[in-house]
């Protein structure tokens, strides 16, 4: 698809942004304190979630001691960096107008920045999974696997998954295709058109499932987390927000948001939560939207510190690698190292944390090294082949 002049759909009747003012808009959003931050400590989450997961049989009621009952949310984590995703990739856009360099450029863009991390991770998985350690109750990887995974499809076939964190990634690469739609609404029709075309279908089918409430497969998941995904697109808007707006207690709007939810799940239980994670999802989305608006205006400046500390800032820079590769080394440790030198439960627990946990960091960030941040420096073959595009060096 050519991205340099209109293409003939209803997506595209605006303009597209210039390359120049697209390109000036990508910095724009790097520099939009605190996400990377946001990002690493998500993931660092998803990592615990996954020691205490595969550690304590019987989830979502868990052997584990309950006082670990906070690492059983890791759904929730990955729903934050889907509403995470939405805000990032929609702030250049509302800087423009809700317009973008054209759906092909963006696509392409989408495609040079997640796939090839995201298949490295896969040939990793699929080793690890044939040689070491299964990753699905169904057994090894098969050749169903390979093609099912290879083209990212695994939210709409099923397949013995090399990886069960790679269920997100599916997902996220269905709403990828949603984006322009949503942003199409979003300038056309507004903010509250846009939640309502996005939200209400999925709230009626959900009312219509046996009790309320939908039981959720392994697959068919990006529809019912549409809704997160456009929370983020909306909440992008703050960006060029009237200062009135912008100066709103933000974090104190997201805490106030949040407490009725979490009142619920104390009150209701964890087993509940989890079982109830269709609505949960949507009912946390908004104050996962209003902690990011708070971020973006640099409130509360304690946390916006904390989230650009070098340390969490570093981490943030690798956390796609650490979500895509530290499950094999995870499972790995658990099942076949840890059994070697300690008990089952707590021990092996402790054990995952003191092994597993710097391994997958460490190794995520030299995977990162490779397979990660070349792609985000370049953005094309031409220049990441060019000398010194892997040392960082500036390109033509």
């Amino acid at each position: 698809m050519d991205s340099s002049r209109p293409v003939g759909s209803a997506l595209d009747l605006a303009p597209p942004v210039p390359r120049e003012e697209a390109e000036s808009g990508a910095r724009v959003r790097r520099q939009v304190a605190g996400l990377d931050g946001l990002r690493g400590l998500a993931a660092l989450y998803v990592v615990l979630f996954h020691c205490w997961l595969y550690t304590f049989p019987g989830y979502p009621d868990s052997s584990a001691p309950f006082w670990l009952d906070g690492l059983m949310f890791g759904r929730l984590a990955v729903v934050f960096f889907l509403v995470l995703s939405g805000f990032s990739l929609a702030i250049s856009p509302a800087r423009h107008g809700w317009r973008t360099a054209g759906v092909g450029e963006f696509l392409r863009r989408r495609a040079w920045r997640i796939l090839p991390p995201y298949w490295a991770a896969l040939a990793l998985s699929l080793a690890v999974s044939w040689f070491v350690v299964p990753a699905s109750h169904f057994g090894p990887p098969t050749g169903a696997t390979v093609l099912v995974y290879g083209l990212v499809a695994q939210d709409l076939f099923t397949a013995p998954t090399p990886n069960g964190a790679f269920w997100s990634i599916g997902v996220e690469a269905e709403l990828y295709l949603l984006f322009p739609l949503l942003l199409f609404l979003r300038r056309r029709r507004g903010a509250v058109v846009l939640a309502v075309c996005v939200t209400l279908p999925v709230v009626a089918g959900g009312l219509m499932a046996a009790q309320a409430n939908p039981v959720e497969g392994d697959n068919w998941l990006a529809p019912h987390l549409a809704p997160v995904f456009a929370a983020g697109v909306i909440g992008a808007g703050i960006v060029t927000a009237s200062d009135r707006v912008r100066r709103l207690p933000w974090g104190w709007l997201a805490a106030l948001a949040a407490l009725p939810v979490a009142a619920l799940g104390v009150l209701r239980g964890s087993v509940w939560t989890v079982n109830h994670y269709f609505w949960i999802d949507l009912a946390i989305a908004p104050a996962m939207t209003m902690l990011l608006a708070a971020v973006a205006t640099g409130r509360p400046a304690v946390l916006v510190r904390l989230l650009t500390a070098r340390p969490v800032h570093r981490l943030g820079g690798f956390s796609y690698s650490l979500y895509l590769i530290h499950l094999p080394i995870v499972m790995a440790v658990i099942r076949r190292v840890a059994p070697h030198f300690v008990a089952r439960g707590l021990p092996t627990f402790c054990f995952t944390l003191a092994v597993a946990l710097p391994v997958s960091v460490l190794g995520a960030w030299l995977f990162a090294k490779v397979f990660e941040t070349p792609f985000k420096r370049n953005r094309s073959w031409k220049s990441l082949l060019a000398p010194g595009s892997f040392r960082g060096e500036p390109t033509v």
